[in-house]
């Protein structure tokens, strides 16, 4: 994940064509067509050995013989020639290319190496970005720049398309272009070896000239990067994506159910929810979201209004908001009398309202004038049918005219194709999203709503988990890893069981026994009735098998069920290795739910949590959420509440609520156990009763592997650092826990604001601060560790426990070479050596990070920290035109 050298990419100031070709249909010939028909503003240079000139330019032997160094090159040769074209590229000084060719993982270079391999250890050693191979090119019309081999060419405009498929990019190229849409960049990835989404996305977020971002996507490589940069970006624009390969299933041979229940798709979603990305599903679905999106003023709600001149298009339109469970508005009673008063008497007297088919312009903007005061109505859908006595562009002009000063969202939509074409151009003029059906239209509302829902659960404060609670970590890996000494990769359920309750999950007392003489005893020690399971590490499935048998009351029915079970398992599986038996209490709660809660592990992803209606019957209902990793109670809610049976959940009728809030500390601690332990790869508690009381879980399996990755290779989301926690006694004795920030600190991080003296407020914002709005706050207290960090300097005991006493906090660039800080600490703390602490620990993160400068803008009047950061060895340099001091810490240069 890094934007270095982009700008050579996107933004180059001469372009070489390596390959460039006059044979017709040849790719070299399209590039250099295209390139010279876009009316790219720097030198073109097209290299050729067998050739004077290509389409009329002046061509060069060699890369050697180009008269200056070209920001970026494209490559059309044969594979063989790509790594010597590469290397004479670099020695130029050249810093991005564009590799047009196929084929170049099936060549080999040499022995030891594909051309593949070879070519991007060339541009890594020279630090050149790669886009490609095998795609389509690139294009930013804003500059003048096609230097792809499309078929077509675009306009320029405010929306990034970004495609790892060169065929669906050359299908968008002529759907747009039959709609008029045009570009801020269009990018085919190829098989993106070094630029890749993330990559991508981190620069066009920052992209002035972008408005909205669209991804089409058939596999995630750099998973992490991917979900980082998109978090990013998300919260300044909006993101959408296509993912194709929806229908994909999982690993046929899952240990668990779970592992069968998760399936790619499922996990993808889940992903991309995460990292504040919607999801549609048909290309013009994506463009009709995408310029509704871009175009979107602050979203006040998700009730729609409807004004249409035609009863049937509204009722069309109700049942597609219906459909994608919209919600119309319901009129005041003094918007329909201000209606009355403009309409004629047979008008609909409702939403969707219908102001009758002979309505003229001045009809909709009385109608819409009424409509808009109505406090009901969040956003307005204005429906158009033409008819033999109205004017489409007239009424189109009117609603124009009407709406110009409203800050509520207006969608139109104009029935038709010739009749209103120019009415539909006077609303893309305008900037007024407008749809060719009322599908569409309503598709485009309730994009608005659901992108929405995705900014609000980015910026939500989750509540602390109710209970502090600390796993016994090393215990369950001791429990894991004597199962793994043994050649197992499959836990037995008492061991299971066991490692739940490290880490504080509820769980049915059960016990191993070798025989059925044993059960008998087991089952006399914990009381009848009991439960009897087989217990096997060639069995997952037991009820399968025969391998269960509930509510057993005495010896005779436990040795009966007992050499039943072995009988019935020895026929059903004669293979299986028999270990004897499970014995467990026989719990039974009345009116209890029965929930499947479990985690697997995603090729792409990484671990992946699973919640839903659990039981027997858990494969065929199929009723089930997923989330990565690592949760807490806002994301462990949400998880829940994404199933059918959470409806059930909360009660209904005289059926009470079960308890919800065990349920989310249920999910919440089983994410500490995926996250903390590496070696489990799939987990089930299935089921998982649930009823007023709480959460037990009365069967439990556990696979678990020896090959441990890294948290950087296993999970797709950085989870909380908490090994960067550190006790601090100050010389005045004052204790402090150092932490970084969580997203529940919201609260405590306004108590501290609120503590701040006025200049303690001018030196860190350089102004008069009130207070962070919630939108700002989210950003500073939930962050992506990857990239941001900030510790916290909180008071562990006595009146003030919990109270914040200083912040530090930086900002990383995507590439790593820049740490802004920012630093608070409250004015009656000050003077006893807490700043230079919190100073010296973020330096020590972010040098331990590799990064490679830290740097910070200070106000001249602000002479403690000028003072403090002389003694850190920042040197300083004045910024007359901002009135402040840069100062700047190298972190790596006593680094070999």
């Amino acid at each position: 994940m890094s934007t270095i050298n982009l700008d050579h990419l996107f933004k180059p100031q001469s372009v070489a064509v390596i390959g460039a070709s006059n044979r017709s249909h040849s790719v070299g010939q399209v590039i250099m067509r295209n390139l010279l028909a876009g009316g790219f503003d720097g030198p073109i240079m097209p290299v050729n050995p067998h050739s004077q000139s290509i389409g009329g330019v002046l061509a060069y032997p060699d890369v050697e013989n180009l008269p200056v160094v070209p920001e970026l090159a494209v490559i059309c040769v044969p594979p063989k020639a790509v790594v010597p074209t590469m290397e004479c590229l670099a020695a130029k000084g050249c810093m991005a290319a564009i590799v047009l060719t196929a084929g170049l993982g099936a060549e080999q270079y040499d022995d030891d190496r594909s051309v593949k391999q070879a070519m991007l250890e060339v541009a890594a050693s020279h630090k050149m970005r790669l886009l490609g191979p095998n795609c389509l090119g690139l294009m930013v019309p804003g500059i003048g720049l096609n230097a792809s081999f499309s078929h077509q060419s675009i306009g320029s405009g405010k929306i990034a398309f970004v495609s790892q498929s060169g065929a669906l990019c050359t299908a968008v190229l002529d759907w747009a272009a039959a709609r008029g849409i045009g570009f801020s960049h269009f990018i085919s990835l190829g098989e993106c070896d070094d630029v890749d989404f993330g990559d991508v996305i981190d620069y066009l977020g920052s992209d002035p000239n972008t408005r909205a971002i669209m991804l089409y996507i058939e596999s995630i490589q750099e998973r992490r990067g991917f979900i980082s940069a998109a978090r990013a970006a998300s919260r300044n624009k909006p993101i959408l994506c296509i993912k194709s390969g929806r229908f994909a299933e999982g690993a046929a041979a899952a240990a668990s159910h779970t592992g069968a229940l998760a399936g790619a798709d499922d996990v993808f979603d889940a992903a991309i929810k995460r990292a504040g990305v919607l999801r549609v599903y048909t290309v013009s679905e994506m463009f009709s979201a995408a310029e509704t999106l871009s175009r979107m003023r602050p979203f006040r709600g998700d009730k729609l209004g409807i004004i249409t001149n035609g009863g049937g298009i509204g009722v069309l339109a109700v049942d597609a908001l219906i459909e994608r469970q919209g919600h119309l508005a319901k009129l005041e009673d003094s918007t329909i009398e201000a209606l009355n008063g403009v309409l004629p008497s047979t008008w609909s007297h409702a939403n969707p309202i219908d102001i009758i088919g002979d309505a003229p312009g001045e009809r909709y903007a009385k109608s819409i004038d009424a409509v808009l005061k109505d406090p009901n109505i969040d956003s307005l859908l204005v429906m158009h049918a033409p008819t033999a006595i109205t004017d489409p562009v007239e009424v189109a002009q009117g609603v124009i005219d009407a709406i110009k000063d409203s800050r509520k969202n207006i969608l139109t939509n104009w029935v038709g194709e010739a009749t209103v074409a120019k009415a539909r151009n006077l609303f893309y003029a305008a900037g007024i999203p407008t749809y060719r059906t009322p599908e569409n239209a309503v598709a485009a509302f309730q994009h608005m709503v659901n992108y929405r829902k995705l900014q609000e659960v980015l910026m939500e404060t989750p509540p602390s988990v109710p209970q502090d609670f600390t796993p016994e970590t090393d215990k369950a890996r001791q429990i894991i890893h004597t199962a793994i000494h043994s050649g197992r990769d499959m836990l037995t359920e008492p061991e299971a069981k066991a490692v739940l309750e490290c880490y504080g999950i509820n769980t049915v007392k059960t016990v191993a026994a070798e025989s059925v003489d044993d059960a008998i005893e087991t089952a006399n020690a914990i009381g009848y009735p009991v439960a009897l399971k087989i217990l096997s590490d060639d069995i997952s499935h037991k009820s399968d098998v025969g391998g269960v048998v509930l509510n057993i009351d005495s010896d005779e029915e436990l040795r009966a069920a007992g050499n039943k079970m072995l009988r019935t398992v020895k026929q059903k599986f004669p293979n299986a290795r028999v270990r004897g038996f499970t014995v467990q209490e026989m719990i039974k709660r009345a009116g209890a739910r029965e929930l499947i809660v479990g985690m697997t592990t995603d090729p792409i992803f990484g671990p992946v949590i699973l919640f839903g209606h659990g039981g027997v019957e858990v494969e065929v209902v199929r009723d089930r959420a997923m989330a990565l990793p690592p949760l807490n109670m806002k994301l462990a809610r949400e998880l829940v509440e994404g199933t059918r049976i959470y409806n059930l959940l909360r009660g209904y009728r005289d059926v009470p609520p079960v308890n919800l809030e065990q349920l989310y500390v249920t999910l919440v601690r089983l994410s500490q156990l995926v996250v903390h332990l590496g070696e489990v790869l799939e987990l089930d508690m299935n089921p998982l009763l649930i009823d007023q009381t709480g959460v037990i879980a009365l069967d439990a399996r556990i696979k678990v592997t020896p090959k441990v990755v890294s948290d950087d290779q296993r999970l797709a989301i950085h989870p909380y650092p908490r090994h960067l926690k550190q006790e601090l006694i100050l010389e005045d004795g004052t204790k402090y826990l150092l932490r970084p920030i969580k997203p529940e600190d919201e609260p405590k991080h306004y108590e501290f604001m609120s503590k701040l003296t006025p200049e303690d407020i001018h030196f860190r914002f350089f102004g008069s601060v009130r207070e962070l709005p919630h939108s700002e706050m989210a950003r500073q207290t939930q962050l992506d560790y990857d990239r941001d960090m900030a510790f916290l300097a909180i008071v562990p005991e006595g009146p003030e426990a919990g109270d914040i006493h200083g912040i530090v906090q930086v900002v990383i660039d995507p590439n790593n070479e820049h740490a802004e800080y920012a630093i608070m600490v409250r004015s009656d703390i000050k003077g006893r050596g807490l700043g230079r602490i919190l100073m010296e620990k973020m330096i020590e993160f972010c040098r331990q990070k590799g990064t490679e400068t830290f740097i910070g803008q200070v106000l001249p009047d602000n002479r403690r920290m000028l003072t403090l950061c002389e003694k850190l060895g920042f040197s300083r340099k004045y910024l007359a035109d901002e009135e402040v001091f840069e100062v700047t810490l190298p972190l790596q240069r006593d680094v070999a």
